[in-house]
């Protein structure tokens, strides 16, 4: 996910709205969530899909398995089923790791 971004806290995110986020296709969101068991998204009788905070949660996971850390499809499988706990953590330290440089690139540019 881009960063510096700010994510809207709400209930129920369209398909549009999860693609921005990650500034992916919505065809991607829609793949990824046939591709992993993990992301089920609640749907209308129209058929439209409504991702919920843990959805997101989970795509953030699978976004940094799959196109941070550069695994494949079958891989970033693997390594949720295999180690989840681990692979969270691991993700959210990332996260962390990301905001405290770009604040350190931020107080560089006042100095």
């Amino acid at each position: 996910m881009p960063t510096g971004q700010k994510i809207i806290q709400k209930i129920y995110y369209s398909i549009g709205e999860v693609a921005v986020m990650f500034d992916v296709n919505k065809s991607l969101i829609r793949f990824w969530e046939k591709e992993f068991s993990i992301i089920k998204p609640k749907k209308n009788r129209k058929g439209n899909r409504f991702f919920t905070e843990k959805d997101i949660e989970n795509f953030k996971i699978i976004f940094h398995l799959v196109k941070e850390r550069g695994y494949t499809l079958q891989g970033a499988k693997k390594k949720l089923r295999e180690n989840k706990e681990d692979t969270i953590k691991n993700v959210e330290l990332v996260n962390q790791l990301k905001e405290i440089r770009s604040q350190l690139a931020a107080i560089r540019e006042v100095l």
